[in-house]
């Protein structure tokens, strides 16, 4: 089983022509209304990928939340380990602009995730089971599930999204880390823009307590850092529609390749499949292929020589 602790947000997408300026306003080519959020989006990608996924957060009182909560379950995510809070759901309001997206997030429910909650929602989880979390919850939450997770003998996972300063018990106890260029940035004070870098970035993050991590590098690909050994994984080359939710589909298709005992490469390079796949498609969870259509694309891709 994959526990995904994390966001539900009701997604609201803007494809412009080109961003604001400071008091300007533009307007939409187009709008859409989705479900999202960092955790449901990875959860989601869990589920139609074929992974046996469970999610625990907060969702709002109001027609967001019910939304949310029969979008998870449309996908074979187990959801019933999503509250309801008295106050509003999380939206994210999101600009697109030639695929690439800016976001303002207003946490809603999910600010009002608790410790008692992630306790009881993992009070069926065992040894071997995997715990996926993120940071668009409180940040002592966060810190709860993964020592909860870490003496369950859970594998532990951390999206390190939206990046705060971290402390060492919670890179400690998180068995792999997965920031982007721009987290990678923020946490450690390199932009892995080469691979010397990427090696310094590495270095950085395992002084500050982490184990494995892979930094997810946009359209260079990913770094997988695990031992000594740091495993370039190129990209695959796409006509890029939206960004949105590419790395959590990464990092759900790269959970459940885990949970089916593949070793961590290959896990990450299936996962630059379906992360690649998702860009060429507008929205957040309602774009993230299933298992037939990143099987397919890689099978085209293999057979046309691009590997």
């Amino acid at each position: 089983m994959i526990y995904v602790v994390g966001s539900l947000n009701m997604d609201i997408s803007a494809t412009v022509a080109r961003f604001p300026r400071a008091g300007e306003t533009v307007t939409a080519e187009s709008v859409l209304t989705s479900p999202g959020g960092k955790g449901a989006n990875q959860a989601t990608a869990i589920g139609k990928l074929g992974g046996d996924c469970a999610m625990l957060g907060k969702v709002g009182a109001d027609a967001f939340g019910a939304k949310m909560v029969e979008n998870l379950k449309t996908f074979g995510v187990n959801a019933e380990r999503v509250t309801v809070s008295h106050c509003e759901s999380g939206t994210a309001l999101i600009w697109v602009h030639k695929g690439n997206n800016r976001i303002v997030l207003n946490k809603g429910a999910n600010g009002a995730l608790t410790e008692n909650d992630v306790s009881d929602g993992l009070k069926d989880a065992k040894a071997g089971d995997i715990l996926m979390l993120q940071l668009e919850v409180p940040l002592a939450v966060v810190a709860h599930a993964l020592r909860v997770g870490k003496r369950k003998g859970m594998l532990t996972m951390l999206n390190p999204a939206p990046a705060v300063p971290l402390s060492s018990e919670i890179y400690e106890n998180a068995e792999i880390i997965t920031p982007n260029e721009t987290e990678t940035q923020i946490l450690t004070g390199i932009m892995p823009d080469c691979e010397v870098n990427v090696a310094l970035a590495v270095k950085k993050f395992r002084e500050m307590g982490a184990s494995n991590i892979i930094i997810t590098l946009g359209k260079t690909g990913s770094a997988v850092a695990v031992g000594k050994e740091i495993t370039l994984i190129p990209a695959q080359k796409v006509k890029a529609v939206d960004t949105t939710a590419a790395g959590d589909t990464y990092v759900g298709a790269f959970a459940v390749k885990l949970s089916e005992g593949e070793n961590i490469i290959d896990a990450a390079k299936f996962a630059t499949y379906a992360s690649a796949l998702k860009i060429t498609r507008k929205g957040a969870a309602v774009a993230i292929p299933a298992l037939k259509e990143v099987n397919d694309f890689i099978a085209a891709r293999t057979q046309r020589g691009i590997l």
